[in-house]
């Protein structure tokens, strides 16, 4: 059985990442790409479908778990019960290959003599394949297929049922290594690496990128943190930012709401760019840009939602049944058909982002600029049309209120193009559009009744989505709709105090079975709005109630369960970092994301 999933820690080499259980386990690594098979799938199965742990060979007193300093590299610290205590090491070096991945561990004894064992189960396409394992000179190898692993220890192991074990003793002062290294069964088996050495400078290149970070107030650890976190998610070579490390962690523990994170999505764009420029990361922020515009390219009918990490459209759903899922959730998924939706928000959300990045001084781009056009365009002649929004349901579609603010915001920041930065474009034309767009939306999607905007034309069902609106400039924070909305959500969409995106057993338009969890990003949404509003207190004892939600390395999924008082979702997630960010100088800023983007 998998641990919950707030028990597991991230290391990676930002070309793909780890998870790693406080008892020692690795049982999530996919190589040598975040979208690559898993070789260790145990976390949405059991540890045949793939893990490796080590650990004291006999129960620990406690476990102690931290990052050194402001890194990746993870210490988990095992406390016996006669007082000895061993730590473990865990880290992936940052590659510049893209032929090799490694994982290195380091057993480091530091009071007394403690027994220890390794237990690894290496296996390939998610857990379907045992790979053929050889011992070697170094310690052993295993393939399969287009893959190969190479475990080089001076432990001596041996094979059982179809597990490679050990066990080992480590006293005080001693450092033991053990270094797995992915490469391609085609090529040559690849040389060694020293761990030490190898630890040394992984350390520097964390706490040299950490450096560079520009956050002060109460809140930098956290902020910092939250940093490193989305700077492991980005795949280095092409910028893009994946969603989450992982698939099939479940919004509802037992449920079917079982997606697969491990893509780049266009609606976590604007947000993200204000996230690391706002923190002083320039050159992570153009090469977020530099992602976008290469991925959009092409007629704008074809735009998607989401995209691979180097720009792939292709990402084809299917099930894995061989994999029973995280404490029984199925199905597992591995690819998203929601990448087929038409969801009119994107283009808002695209445009938005070189609109931010004019703001903030980035260099220009003309070819940028014809791409925009062409898309504000595409959202004249087809903004009326129903999509699937930003929920990406599975149902009919409808004429979701969040679509269509992004729309009015697409025509709003092509205007400011040709008003402040004097690109060429019909401002008039488009400015009679936008004036229609925000009539229509405050005529068919404010309901009366409720004395809020609501999730769709027409609908009683509310949708903390809408709570976007101010922070994108539609509404001033102070108009009485926007108080009246705010007041609506936190009365019937909270849950202890959390946002929920929207009333699963009422509203029926994802056509899944009621239940997920309070939706962590939305809950950062209310604590801006309440800031705006000049409530800040109230906005930021929300925002400490979730930082109180954060395990104990610093890190959030996507949705919370507050009666199990546990995370759900995968994990880590990177939107709700950025919203932790922005949160974070929001109330520590006299101008933050939320006031710059609300201003456009």
């Amino acid at each position: 059985m998998s641990q919950r999933i707030e028990d597991y820690a991230l290391i990676g080499n930002t070309g793909t990442a780890a998870l790693v259980g406080r008892d020692g386990s690795i049982d999530w690594l996919c190589m040598p790409r975040f979208d690559s098979a898993a070789c260790f799938a145990a976390l949405l199965g059991t540890p045949e479908h793939g893990r490796w742990k080590i650990a004291p060979a006999t129960p620990a007193k406690s476990v102690r778990r931290k990052y050194r300093g402001d890194t990746l590299v993870l210490e988990t610290e095992f406390e016996m019960p006669g007082g000895e205590r061993v730590a473990l090491i865990d880290f992936m070096p940052i590659e510049k290959r893209e032929d090799r991945t490694d994982v290195v561990r380091i057993v480091e004894g530091r009071r007394g003599r403690v027994p220890m064992a390794t237990d690894a189960a290496f296996r390939f396409d998610y857990g379907r394949l045992i790979p053929w394992v050889r011992r070697r000179d170094y310690g052993l190898s295993a393939g399969a297929g287009p893959d190969a692993l190479q475990l080089r220890t001076g432990v001596r192991m041996r094979g059982e049922n179809f597990r490679t074990v050990a066990n080992f003793e480590v006293a005080e002062g001693e450092r033991i290594p053990f270094t797995l290294t992915w490469y391609p069964s085609h090529h040559a088996e690849p040389g060694t690496r020293h761990p030490l050495r190898a630890l040394d400078e992984t350390e520097t290149w964390w706490t040299e990128w950490s450096g560079r970070a520009r956050c002060a107030g109460p809140y930098r650890s956290q902020v910092l943190r939250s940093l490193i976190t989305l700077k492991a998610l980005t795949y280095a070579p092409t910028g893009g930012i994946v969603a989450a490390p992982t698939t099939s962690l479940p919004e509802w523990i037992g449920g079917g709401r079982n997606w697969d994170y491990r893509y780049c999505w266009l609606r976590d764009a604007t947000f993200t760019l204000y996230a690391m420029l706002s923190s002083g990361y320039h050159e992570e922020a153009a090469a977020w840009r530099e992602w976008l515009v290469r991925a959009v390219a092409g007629q704008p009918g074809q735009t998607q939602i989401m995209y691979g990490i180097a720009g792939e459209r292709r990402l084809t759903e299917f099930e894995a049944p061989w994999l029973p899922g995280y404490e029984g959730s199925r199905p597992v998924r591995i690819g998203n058909a929601a990448h087929e939706q038409f969801q009119l928000d994107v283009y808002g959300e695209v445009i938005d982002v070189f609109h931010v990045a004019l703001r903030a001084g980035m260099e220009p781009s003309e070819d940028a600029w014809q791409i925009l056009n062409v898309m504000v365009d595409f959202v004249d002649q087809n903004w009326r049309r129903p999509d699937e929004g930003i929920w990406e349901v599975r149902g009919p579609r409808r004429h979701f209120t969040h679509s269509k603010v992004m729309a009015w915001v697409a025509v709003d920041r092509a205007i400011k193009g040709v008003e402040r930065h004097g690109f060429a474009g019909p401002v008039e034309r488009w400015r009679a559009l936008r004036s229609q767009i925000h009539d229509d939306i405050c005529r068919q999607a404010f309901n009366p009744k409720l004395n809020a905007f609501v999730q769709s034309y027409g609908a009683d069902a509310l949708d903390a989505s809408v709570m976007i609106m101010p922070l994108v400039g539609f509404l001033p924070v102070t108009d009485p709709r926007i108080v009246g909305t705010v007041a609506a959500i936190q009365r019937d969409l909270t849950d202890h105090g959390f946002v929920k995106r929207y009333k699963t057993s009422e509203s029926g338009v994802d056509g899944l079975p009621p239940g997920e969890g309070v939706f962590l990003p939305c809950t950062f949404w209310l604590a801006d709005n309440l800031a705006m509003m000049g409530r800040t207190e109230e906005a930021r004892r929300i925002f400490e109630r979730l930082l109180g939600l954060c395990n104990d390395v610093g890190l959030l999924s996507e949705e919370y369960d507050p009666q199990a008082r546990r995370m759900l979702g995968n994990f880590p997630q990177a939107f709700t970092h950025v919203f932790l960010i922005n949160t974070a100088h929001n109330l520590s800023r006299e101008a933050g994301p939320a006031h710059e983007r609300s201003r456009h």
